[in-house]
């Protein structure tokens, strides 16, 4: 028996050179763990075991290259692509680099098809986002595809052909985005939290009007199409976060004034605090967009220590079981957003009982949501309030859109 666990234990590290050098600790342990799903072909536990390992040993290039792998299981193509890439930038030279480069080439191609689909799916995509999908499909024909992705590049070019000819020449008289909205019907709701911090009480009855909000939060790709259109100055560090797999990612750095413009450039608005915050709860008083269940992995982007150039953040719309009640992602944890109300830590005591807009005047603008950073306990809470002055910019704050009917 004793020669068996020694032969195991050598081809263990035969095979995975990279995570045996690593010290015995419980990121050591949590990549054993991935690397045994990932041999089971179980890639959703690979994938939980190999970012579970990370928080803690984020430099491990063999890791990455094997969350990659997981990810590439699940067809999650952005999240294969961003690993493929870190491991070749860890470790340019390991056993893997190769692979690594090939893999993470056929991980963009399957993104910017699915990317491209998303699109030409969307009846309400306007000639311009058209367009630059048809532009992105020249630059993907270009790269190596295989049998598969030569059919579904096809099938996309056709599409294309097809809103070609049932176009009526009409243009669309707003830029409008890639990106849906949903329909937040009228009607009262519970605002404020017993339990909470002093600024989030009395807990009261407010009614807001119907309103319209996005379904994800602002992502780097809309807000470069914003820039390039409008040639405003762009936020810090927009080189890094304007990186192709950080698209999808949610926007950030950007300041209050920053989020109100591209709003209106959108023909929409920042929404309230209170449509704001009935857009993640619903009506029934949840304590989180999801429900009263406490925050996990599965619900949302939070509790992460190691900001790593824009990775920490998910691209939006991931997290299936953290959406509100109204099938909105997002609203807890990747970025806190601002919203359009000064704010007032008394102003729940005055506030009028219908369609409540904020106080008239400030010196700080309220956030909602939490972050990648975020205590998940607490500041994913939809009634926790925070605030920024307007001119900041941090990792950690973005936004979102609302619209009047």
């Amino acid at each position: 028996m004793r020669k068996i666990l020694v032969l195991v234990a050598l081809l263990w590290f035969d095979a995975n050179s990279t995570l045996a050098a690593a010290p015995a600790d419980e990121s050591a342990e949590k990549f054993a763990t991935g690397y045994n799903f990932l041999k089971q072909q179980k890639y959703l536990e690979a994938r939980t075991a190999y970012e579970t390992g990370l928080q803690q040993n984020p430099a491990n290039a063999m890791a990455h290259f094997y969350l990659g792998d997981a990810c590439r299981g699940l067809k999650a193509w952005a999240c294969a692509e961003e690993h493929y890439e870190t491991s070749l930038e860890l470790d340019a030279k390991s056993s893997v680099a190769g692979l690594a480069k090939q893999r993470g080439r056929k991980a963009k191609v399957w993104r910017l098809l699915d990317e491209g689909k998303q699109v030409l799916n969307e009846p309400n995509a306007s000639p311009d986002i058209i367009a630059q999908t048809e532009d992105t499909l020249d630059i993907v024909n270009k790269l190596d595809l295989d049998d598969e992705q030569q059919a579904r590049y096809q099938q996309l070019r056709e599409k294309i052909r097809e809103r070609h000819k049932g176009s009526n020449g009409k243009t669309a008289s707003a830029p409008l985005l890639d990106r849906s909205m949903v329909l937040v019907p009228a009607g009262e709701f519970t605002m404020g939290s017993f339990g909470g911090d002093p600024d989030e009480q009395p807990v009261h009855k407010v009614y807001v009007s119907a309103f319209f909000m996005d379904k994800h939060q602002l992502s780097v790709g809309q807000y470069a199409r914003f820039l390039d259109a409008t040639h405003r100055d762009s936020p810090p560090e927009w080189t890094i976060m304007n990186k192709q797999t950080n698209q999808s990612r949610p926007v950030a750095n950007v300041d209050w004034e920053d989020a109100d413009a591209y709003c209106k450039w959108a023909g929409k608005r920042l929404a309230t605090e209170a449509e704001w915050e009935k857009a993640a709860r619903g009506t029934d008083g949840r304590v989180y967009p999801w429900g009263n269940e406490p925050p996990t992995r599965f619900h949302a982007n939070s509790g992460k220590e190691v900001w790593r150039n824009h990775s920490a953040l998910s691209p939006v719309g991931t997290f299936e079981e953290g959406k509100s009640p109204y099938g909105i992602y997002d609203m807890a944890g990747n970025v806190w957003e601002w919203v359009s109300d000064w704010y007032d830590p008394e102003y729940y005591q005055t506030s009028p009982p219908q369609n409540p807009s904020g106080p008239r005047r400030g010196s700080h603008k309220v956030v909602r949501g939490g972050s990648w950073g975020s205590n998940g306990i607490t500041d994913l809470r939809s009634s926790d309030r925070e605030i920024h002055v307007p001119s900041f910019q941090g990792f950690g704050t973005g936004f979102r859109c609302a619209q009047t009917p």
